[in-house]
Formats: structure tokens, C-alpha cells, sequence
């Protein structure tokens, strides 16, 4: 979560909609690998991202926090994340080419990059970051094109949603001051929204009910 952001540190200074241009395009990644590796536990996991994953790689939930994820503590919240692993400390997912081998289903954030989201007033902006990327000469392109998403504004619904409902649960937990609940929160998220499979088809119709069955249950606003 992007909070207390000085834009003109880490942009351009600009913000953008999806289908704004931005020099975003670096050519395939041809040659580089960079931002796959050494990345820690940054690359968090949404429920899309966790869906695509078990569609894509074919493995079952607890396969897949075996081999390629692991879970940390955000904000209050107990969410997963891509686990770098070996000597390059790279994601899992990279080749010994150094190519992305979930190209297709990769998860929102390195769909992103070099881009990040701005979130205000309910809603969020893209901007574009200029320390981030060691590709010099990156050429333009449609920011929509560049995430690749189809239906990419119910995505971009379905994002809102689910960043304000985190904070919610964070602001919620931190009230209640107690960590025992702090625990029995984290795990209904980490149950019901990345664990429990969602329908083949019908994510977002899926996710929006166990949305507002969260909402109520912790009697959020």
C-alpha cells in the first residue's frame, strides 16, 4: 500500500488513467531479469492473483505456498507473496534464461512494473516510477495495453475493492488492540478470499460476495 507519497521522488510527477501513454514498453525485458530478483517479500498477492496462479501453474493452494509463495504480515494482515528463492534470490517462477515462466497469469504487480498505483478518495491513479527500472530507452505505450487485462475496468473495480477493504480490516483490527483477533482475522482473509477456490468462471461475481459477507461479518462501513 502506496501512503505519505512524494511523487516527484520516485516519478515523473505525472498521474495517469489506463489509457493514458506511458514510456512503460521496455522492449520484452530482452537482456534483463533485474526486477525478478532480490525482491524480498514486496511482491504481495491479491485473490486474482492467487486464482490465476492456481489456473495457470496447475497446482493445488497448499502446492503452490510450498514451492513459489510464502506469507508475511502487512499492515496487520497476513497476506501471501512471491518467495524469491536460490543463490540469485529470483522469483521462483524465473528461468534459468532469465525469461518469466507464468508470463500469461503473472501476478498484478509485475504487470505493473514500472508502473504503481496512487490511491485517493476511493479511487487510484497510476504513475510512473523513474528509479525503478534499469531499462533506459523505453518507448510508449497505452497503459492498458501494457497490463494486458481483459475487462480491464471491473479489474480495476474489483482493485478499489479490494485495497479499501484491507484497510478497512487494518484500521479495524487496530481498534480492537487485540492480537489474538488480530490472528483470527488474517486467517478468515487468508481462507475465504486466496484459499477457498473460486468458480471457473465468475471471479469477480464470487469475490464480490465474499466481499460483502466480510463487510458484514466485521461490521465494517
Amino acid at each position: 500500500m502506496l501512503r505519505n507519497i512524494d511523487l516527484n521522488e520516485i516519478s515523473d510527477g505525472n498521474l495517469y488513467t489506463s489509457n493514458d501513454l506511458v514510456r512503460a514498453d521496455c522492449g520484452g525485458c530482452r537482456g534483463c531479469s533485474d526486477c525478478c530478483q532480490g525482491m524480498g517479500d514486496s511482491i504481495i498477492l491479491d485473490p486474482y492473483d492467487m486464482d490465476q496462479l492456481y489456473r495457470g501453474t496447475g497446482l493445488k493452494p497448499e502446492e503452490l505456498l510450498l514451492r513459489a509463495v510464502d506469507l508475511s504480515v502487512v499492515d496487520g494482515i497476513i497476506l501471501p507473496h512471491l518467495k524469491m528463492t536460490g543463490k540469485r534470490d529470483c522469483c521462483p517462477f524465473l528461468s534459468g534464461e532469465g525469461r518469466c515462466r507464468i508470463h500469461a497469469f503473472r501476478p498484478g504487480f509485475c504487470r505493473l512494473f514500472p508502473l504503481g498505483r496512487l490511491y485517493e478518495d476511493g479511487s487510484f491513479s497510476y504513475f510512473l516510477q523513474t528509479k525503478e527500472c534499469k531499462k533506459t530507452r523505453r518507448s510508449k505505450i497505452r497503459i492498458k495495453k501494457w497490463l494486458g487485462i481483459p475487462d480491464l475496468p471491473r479489474y480495476e473495480d474489483y482493485v478499489c475493492s479490494w485495497h479499501y477493504l484491507l484497510m478497512d480490516l487494518q484500521a479495524h483490527i487496530e481498534r480492537a488492540g487485540d492480537e489474538s483477533y488480530q490472528k483470527q482475522v488474517s486467517m478468515y482473509v487468508l481462507q475465504n478470499f486466496y484459499l477457498t477456490p473460486y468458480p471457473e468462471e465468475g471471479f469477480y461475481e464470487a469475490f464480490q460476495e465474499r466481499y460483502e459477507t466480510c463487510k458484514k461479518l466485521f461490521h465494517l462501513a
